[in-house]
């Protein structure tokens, strides 16, 4: 026989069962098992009767059965314990061994099968067999558990949840529970360890808590303050439930803990700040958990035209027709999901007691509650009509201007394309310096109608976007930058999220920009930082005094420049929500960046 196997400190107790009718043999086999490992502790009976008596007043880890014994076999005593426990490691130990009796015992659900023999050996078997059958039960309960607790947890608010074992007085956490306590790998801590988590004066009352839930059955609701590792305490609302096995008894306790922290301290906010409220301009409401106004501020009973009496204990379909009602409310669904923002912005059409509708900007809210009862909705009403038509406005007068440019550049082109025929048709006649300054006038206002044309049209809002490589279209529009002695490097692969087209005047103005001002051989550089691009070159660079000043529309320091190439790589930027600075090349020249750029998955 082997020298018995010691228990390791994780290793829990094995209790064994053996159930047969030869005493010394049941003897004689608790003794070799117990000397074998001692994880285990054998108790035996020596009848299927009082086998199933001991099992009902005190669930061994294990059973181990003869098969021939009087009154009831072993495989009648199998099924008896099967319908009882359906999950109990059961093995059939017996000296008569024959394939029918394994195969029925099999279909009985038998755990384990094995004949007796007169060797040690078979005894090494026989503890091995339950050590396996155990375990395997033991890591199934646990999955079980962990399934069950995950459940618990996502109903009560997908905080944290734990199981207390009322014999080992051990506690099982969930992952969210482990994260809660900063133990995120300890699966497993003693009752002392997690009452010693919370706060030295709630800890007698978690322990009365406790022991009330295990002697009553009943579940139990109550609040404590948690204080983790960290020293950050929070505010933990705990539902407990009891785990009633049969017979009535409760063995385990199972658990559920919602943080409320950040809610407790939104409650206390909005008491702090009631007088604020009474404050603000905009018209502020609250509404209950049935959608009837509970509060209004004077300044909306302003703007709707109703006396107070009549707008409290209405609902907003007094003021809102039918549409707006429904879009409020799906924005209050919204707040109230799980994973739904702490507060919603939207526009709404107001429809006063006299009077045109009013449109308004309502920023809406949840109360802070607790549980899972809603209290209601900290919502604002701003009037926003006279900035909406001011953006109308707005808006027209752009489609005006783009009508304007369009037509005062088309009715320019008409007269200058004349000019530069009859231009030609001089300079062929004649050989005159005036012509040449003629050509250069009539080259300059042709470029002053295209940038002025995209100019206007630079201000509004970027089409369709796409990816866009940039090293690819940075090559497709060097190829129209008029210069023979400028070199382009490209040195990014970085795709973009982008309207092309706009993104190509930009690269062409830039281009432009360094051509026309960098003086000589220059290399314009395309590379890449953090959050977006860059455009820089080798040449004269920007003087400090002068880099406000060259965004602003007719700013040239070049004598046939128009002034609005820097422009209009400013309006392309900010249609595009980026943003643009300028600052020196490592080479002294001039390097313009373009951040918060959005990269194209």
């Amino acid at each position: 026989m082997s020298e018995a196997r010691a228990l390791t400190e994780t290793e829990e107790m094995m209790e064994v069962l053996h159930v047969d009718d030869e005493p010394d043999f049941a003897d004689l086999t608790a003794m070799f098992l117990e000397r074998e490992d001692h994880q285990f502790t054998v108790e035996t009976a020596t009848t299927a009767d009082s086998g199933l008596e001991r099992i009902d007043d005190r669930r061994p880890d294990c059973v181990v059965s003869d098969y021939n014994m009087p009154g009831m076999n072993g495989f009648e005593f199998l099924q008896a314990v099967r319908e009882r426990y359906p999950d109990l490691p059961f093995i059939l130990f017996t000296g008569k061994g024959s394939e029918s009796i394994a195969s029925d015992a099999i279909s009985a659900g038998v755990t384990d099968y094995l004949q007796k023999g007169s060797g040690t050996e078979r005894y090494e078997l026989l503890a091995n067999r339950i050590r396996n059958a155990v375990q395997a039960r033991r890591e199934a309960q646990r999955v079980d558990r962990q399934r069950q607790l995950t459940r618990l947890t996502e109903f009560a608010g997908d905080t944290g949840g734990w199981e207390l074992d009322r014999e080992s007085g051990t506690v099982l956490l969930t992952a969210g529970t482990r994260r809660i306590i900063g133990h995120p790998d300890q699966a497993e801590i003693s009752l002392e360890e997690a009452i010693a988590l919370f706060h030295p004066d709630d800890r007698e009352d978690i322990q009365q808590t406790l022991t009330r839930a295990f002697e009553t059955g009943e579940e139990l609701h109550n609040t404590w303050r948690l204080q983790p590792g960290d020293g950050d305490e929070r505010l933990i609302e705990m539902t407990i439930t009891p785990v009633v096995e049969s017979g009535g008894k409760v063995t385990k306790l199972r658990g559920a803990g919602h943080d409320i922290t950040d809610r407790k301290e939104r409650r206390q906010e909005l008491e702090k700040h009631e007088t604020i409220i009474e404050a603000l301009t905009d018209a502020v409401y609250v509404l209950d958990e049935e959608g009837r106004f509970t509060y209004v501020s004077d300044e909306l009973v302003e703007l709707v035209g109703y006396d107070r009496k009549t707008i409290l204990g209405s609902t907003p379909s007094l003021i809102k027709d039918e549409d707006a009602v429904e879009r409020a409310e799906h924005h209050l669904g919204r707040l109230l999901s799980s994973d739904g923002p702490e507060t919603v912005q939207f526009e709404v059409t107001i429809q006063p007691c006299d009077g045109d509708p009013i449109v308004c900007e309502d920023h809406m809210g949840v109360l802070p509650y607790e549980g899972d009862e809603f209290d209601g909705s900290v919502g604002t009403l701003r009037d926003i009509t006279e900035r909406k038509e001011r953006a109308r406005k707005l808006e027209r007068q752009n489609a005006r201007l783009k009508d304007f440019v369009g037509i005062v550049s088309h009715d320019l082109r008409n007269p200058l394309m004349t000019a530069q025929g009859r231009l030609e048709l001089a300079q062929a006649d004649c050989d005159s310096p005036h012509l040449d300054e003629v050509g250069d006038a009539v080259d300059r206002c042709q470029a002053l109608i295209d940038d002025l044309l995209a100019l206007a049209q630079s201000g509004n809002a970027v089409g369709t976007t796409e990816p866009v490589t940039l090293s690819e279209l940075a090559e497709e529009c060097w190829q129209t930058t008029p210069s023979a002695d400028a070199t382009l490097a490209v040195e990014t692969d970085q795709t973009i999220s982008a309207d092309r087209s706009r993104l190509q005047q930009l690269f062409e103005n830039l281009f432009r920009n360094a051509v026309n001002h960098g003086g000589g051989e220059i290399t314009v550089t395309v590379g890449e930082i953090a959050d977006g691009f860059y455009v820089a070159d080798d040449g004269a660079g920007i003087p400090d005094e002068e880099r406000d000043d060259i965004f602003e529309a007719g700013y040239s320091t070049a004598d046939d420049g128009t002034g609005f190439g820097l422009a209009i790589v400013k309006e392309i930027v900010e249609a595009h929500g980026w943003e643009i600075r300028v600052t020196d090349s490592q080479t002294g020249g001039v390097r313009f960046e373009i951040i918060s750029v959005e990269t194209a998955h």
